[in-house]
């Protein structure tokens, strides 16, 4: 399976795909937020940020095999 890799142009400096994927989860998990905390993420987890890390590294990870 080839994937065409197509690099972003930010005021003409190529910016790698993977650096895309990674701001794209981020932005994600920042939306993902306020239903988390609506359905009481922080209390299935004795460390909410560590959950909260991993939930970011499954979001970039899925993007990037997408992708």
């Amino acid at each position: 399976m080839n994937h065409a890799f197509h690099e972003l142009v930010v005021g003409g400096v190529l910016v790698a795909p993977i650096v895309s994927y990674a701001v794209s989860a981020l932005v994600l998990v920042l939306l993902l937020r306020p239903v988390l905390h609506l359905i009481g993420f922080s209390n299935y987890f004795s460390r909410p940020p560590v959950a909260e890390l991993s939930l970011y590294v499954v979001v970039f990870g899925l993007l990037t095999l997408i992708y």
